[in-house]
């Protein structure tokens, strides 16, 4: 399902190639997990499904009330944790989603040394722009940056932070926010990452060579997602490139509000809107372009970018969040977003330089497909987490040889570690 689904399901496997793993996550999943372990057994997995009771969860339909539901749900399951770890010798603890750094995570009172992350959401729209999103994608700014002050003033969040072994952050806006909060340790890493199924589609379609120029932005049509920018600089790059295309793939509720702008920009005779595809027909259509227009203002993941970049497509987008982290100079452009209009004369100067150089657009696709190859997959974040799990259970063997050295006795560690992890509903 890609996203915080696809975060939790791929962390959890890939520690379960090493170690043997409990996975506390909630019993309306249990039917989509066992369907999958049904078709592809993973032995060292061990699920634990829990919900609150059914008179606290009745009024949650969907994403409404989720967030409440999440931050009632970790305090109702940390008794659950605690029994279990007294039954099982615990090494490390994974708190995996939801990946959010302003609510709090149960692993804080277990006593059980604990990862925590990726957790994102310190991300904000540059100021700047607020006036540019209109009324409603201004007063959702500000809403959110109260919601993150909140969070921030959380006693149980601090808490969280500080007890915390390693904090793994989505971007590097989210870690210093992290670090203000008194975590003592936090990396920075992104989020997105694809599997060995993905990169080998992906990396089959072919580098693009004929006319015309073609560009695509795919994700929900949101106020933050920047497309409205996108829509100005491609108005412009059609001065000069009269025959280039624009296709936009989702929706949302900025659709209408787009489709109104390329009319009144002049441009909708040369702008596709596709709407929501599955994934092979979305995959389809990035093969018909040449270059992904990625303008987000605060994304703490950026899949579209990793998945265009592994299919051999360029990238411009803002120099902010998750693609700040993913795009580098050889595989696209990064934009400054000191205010709306630098942000869009430089990105209308990318696109021209992408669409008047067909040479410089390939090979940027095919040094962001050896980048994703290398950086970006499961594979990869699987070691890196491994590394963290493997410095945790030293560093606690350690720490418990000296505190029991005077007892003459030694703690043997365990055949093989064990986790705790956690995924919310999907």
């Amino acid at each position: 399902m890609g996203s915080e689904p696809g975060i939790g399901w791929n962390t959890v496997c890939q520690a379960a190639q090493n170690h043997d793993v409990w996975v506390i996550t909630r019993a309306n999943n249990r039917e989509s997990i066992e369907s999958a372990l049904g078709v592809e057994p993973i032995p060292n997995i061990h699920f634990v499904y829990f919900d609150l009771p059914r008179w606290a969860r009745f009024w949650k339909r969907g994403s409404r009330g989720v967030h409440l539901y999440f931050y009632l749900w970790q305090l109702w399951a940390v008794s659950v944790v605690r029994k279990l770890a007294r039954e099982v010798p615990f090494d490390v603890a994974h708190h995996i989603t939801f990946g959010t750094y302003s609510y709090p995570s149960l692993l804080a009172f277990t006593g059980v040394p604990y990862v925590w992350g990726p957790v994102g959401g310190g991300e904000s729209a540059p100021l700047a722009f607020w006036k540019s999103l209109g009324w409603k994608g201004g007063l959702f700014e500000f809403v959110r940056s109260l919601a993150r002050m909140r969070g921030e003033r959380d006693p149980l969040v601090r808490r969280t932070a500080q007890k915390a072994t390693i904090v793994v952050a989505t971007t590097e806006e989210t870690a210093t926010r992290i670090r203000a909060l008194g975590a003592p340790k936090v990396v920075t890493q992104s989020v997105a990452a694809l599997n060995e199924t993905d990169l080998q589609l992906l990396g089959a379609l072919p580098p693009r060579t004929s006319a015309p120029f073609r560009i695509f932005s795919v994700g929900r049509q949101l106020h933050w997602k920047g497309f409205q920018l996108g829509l100005e600089a491609f108005s412009r790059l059609l001065h000069d490139f009269p025959e280039s295309e624009y296709w936009m793939i989702g929706d949302g509720p900025e659709r209408e509000r787009l489709k109104r702008s390329a009319k009144k920009l002049g441009i909708a005779h040369r702008v596709t809107f596709f709407g929501n595809l599955d994934r092979p027909e979305t995959l389809q259509k990035m093969a018909e372009c040449d270059v992904l227009l990625f303008p987000t203002l605060h994304d703490s993941g950026g899949w579209a970018s990793v998945e265009a970049m592994a299919a051999g497509r360029p990238v411009v987008c803002l120099d902010l969040g998750g693609p700040a982290l993913q795009v580098n100079e050889e595989t696209g452009f990064r934009i400054q977003a000191i205010n709306p209009v630098q942000a869009l004369n430089e990105i209308t100067e990318a696109l021209r330089c992408l669409a008047k150089d067909r040479t410089l657009c390939n090979r940027m696709g095919e040094a962001s497909r050896k980048r994703v190859g290398e950086k970006f997959n499961w594979g990869r974040v699987g070691e890196k987490f491994e590394a963290m799990y493997q410095g945790i259970a030293s560093s606690d063997r350690k720490e418990n040889a000296v505190a029991t050295a005077g007892m003459a006795q030694t703690i043997q560690p365990h055949k093989s570690s064990a986790n705790v992890t956690f995924e919310r509903e999907a």
